[in-house]
């Protein structure tokens, strides 16, 4: 373990809906599609409701990311929920800019229950964009 980072992968913290998103991260550990084991999920009922003080705090703590598995359209809390949450991560990455956090640590995808691949193919993705960084 080199920097607290196991196998040299980046620390992501993903919040997950619970009634979306959730499901499919559940589902692509049934399905054993494999993903780094330094990726942490919070489960929130939405994800318009995440604040980017929990954003900020998780990157100051020592996550490399943070990902969030947004509902999109599916959300069952209101239509806005896609939205909202664009606008969130659109404020939570001009307050990381202000910090000197660099905003590409922030990504946002709308991930539906059944989508277990896309979200692997996503945090993968991610993954390898942070040790790029971290170089």
């Amino acid at each position: 373990m080199a920097d607290g980072k196991v196998n040299d992968s980046p620390k992501i913290l993903v919040f997950s809906t619970e009634k979306i998103s959730d499901p499919a991260i559940d589902m692509a550990g049934l399905l054993k599609l494999h993903y780094p084991p330094t990726v942490y999920t919070i489960a929130v009922p939405c994800s318009s409701a995440i604040k980017p003080v929990w954003i900020l705090h998780a990157l100051e703590r020592g996550f490399d990311g943070v990902f969030i598995a947004a509902d999109g359209t599916d959300c069952p809390y209101g239509e806005s929920c896609t939205t909202k949450t664009g606008q969130l991560v659109s404020q939570t990455q001009e307050q990381m800019k202000a910090k000197g956090i660099d905003p590409a640590r922030l990504k946002m995808a709308a991930i539906c229950s059944v989508c277990s691949e896309p979200f692997v193919k996503h945090v993968k993705s991610f993954t390898e964009y942070l040790k790029k960084l971290s170089n």
